[in-house]
């Protein structure tokens, strides 16, 4: 089993592009499940006993998780990774197992994410000028979507439903079409407008007035799994932990300005919610930490540098 663990490691790491922390903490939950099921069953196993894992077996070792305190976002994760390993497990060996289709994840507490550390987004503009070496179109495309979400603290949906037309003569706020067909109208930073141009220029096609803003390699209009993986390929190149998502980007953005003295009316409108229970959330923030990442990190506080 063992042999077959490492396997599935190699495979997120060298296929996938997984982190190396990514990976170890899959490694580290395959394991803590295995361990447990030979306990369970009393004796060593193996890819074939895999298969024989009921719904009782997963059920008790989340149960045992539970008994050690694990925490419940751990235990979520530590699920996902072994369904990660089933699948992999089916795909090559042809082990399929679907009484693990039948666990309910456990439910996580509603909490904020965290947000971007400095370092963390220090890093991001070098390193997606160094992944897209070769397309620099693609690295400015990149790079444009990564600060408009964190500069404007945009969804992703929205971010990729701009037109150029809405973009044109620099505009100080933009019309955002949000969920449940909410308008609101957000600010727009001269550093963001300033990545955009830099995208625009490069671009090697979807310069009609009425075109999406951001394309595919192919011209098309790109889609919201071709964002997450923008950031989802930064993560990894830069061994990020989890959280590092396009949504702690928005996320940062919020806190931001709630430090520097937004109300919480106000940063409702500007975020889109529907509810100001949601927009309570970002008052459970280190306030210093959000202040440092503020200064350091947020567009407001220095222009674009190349």
């Amino acid at each position: 089993m063992n042999e077959t663990i490492q396997e599935f490691i190699n495979y997120l790491t060298q296929t996938k592009n997984y982190s190396v922390h990514t990976a170890s903490a899959y490694e580290n939950d395959i394991r803590d499940f295995v361990k447990f099921y030979e306990n369970f069953t009393g004796a060593d196993v193996f890819i074939n006993d895999m298969v024989r894992a009921d719904t009782i077996c997963f059920r008790s070792w989340l149960a045992d998780r539970q008994r050690r305190n694990l925490a419940h976002k751990s235990t979520a994760r530590a699920l996902s990774s072994v369904r990660g390993f089933y699948k992999f497990l089916n795909k090559q060996y042809g082990v399929k197992n679907d009484a693990i289709g039948l666990i309910s994840s456990p439910k996580v507490p509603r909490k904020l994410s965290k947000a971007i550390e400095v370092s963390d987004v220090e890093h991001m503009h070098d390193a997606i000028k160094e992944l897209d070496a070769t397309e620099p179109w693609i690295a400015a495309r990149d790079w444009a979507l990564v600060l408009l979400i964190f500069g404007c603290g945009l969804r992703i949906s929205e971010a990729l439903s701009l037109k150029n037309i809405d973009i044109i003569n620099r505009p100080d706020s933009l019309r955002i079409m949000g969920k449940g067909g909410k308008e609101r109208i957000v600010p727009v930073l001269p550093a963001v407008l300033d990545a955009i141009d830099k995208y625009i220029k490069l671009r090697p096609f979807g310069n009609d007035t009425e075109d999406e803003l951001f394309r595919s390699v192919r011209g098309l209009p790109m889609s919201a799994r071709m964002a997450e993986k923008v950031v989802e390929r930064l993560r990894h190149y830069l061994q990020l932990p989890d959280y590092v998502t396009p949504h702690a980007l928005r996320h940062t953005f919020a806190t931001a300005l709630l430090a520097g003295g937004a109300d919480l009316r106000s940063l409702q409108e500007l975020l889109g919610h529907s509810s100001l229970s949601t927009t309570q959330l970002y008052t459970k923030v280190n306030m210093a930490e959000i202040m440092s990442a503020y200064e350091h990190a947020h567009p407001r506080a220095h222009d674009e540098e190349d």
